[in-house]
């Protein structure tokens, strides 16, 4: 296991997206090896315009158990909600 390459984790964005999505996963010895890798492996129908990787160690995530205590605290604090503010009424689109 000592040998392994790292694993990586590939986003795409697509030739009609604005936003990267992530894609899958693949080991390689470094990241311009992983982004040649992602681009035959995830990319073969020319459908990406842009890849990243990222060392898939670097990510850290949330545990989604704790999803209650994370996202309720931002309920205590009315002036995130659109609701806090007054708009004109010559906005339609908001």
């Amino acid at each position: 296991m000592e040998n392994e390459w790292p694993l990586w984790e590939v986003f795409i964005r697509s030739k009609t997206g604005l936003d990267h999505k992530h894609v899958g996963s693949l080991h390689a010895a470094d990241a311009a090896m992983a982004i040649e890798n992602a681009r035959d492996v995830y990319t073969r129908r020319m459908e990406g315009v842009s890849i990243w990787v990222v060392e898939s160690r670097y990510i850290h995530a949330s545990n989604p158990d704790d999803a209650e205590a994370l996202y309720d605290p931002a309920n205590d604090k009315v002036y995130r909600h659109p609701t806090f503010y007054d708009l004109p009424d010559e906005l339609k689109h908001m």
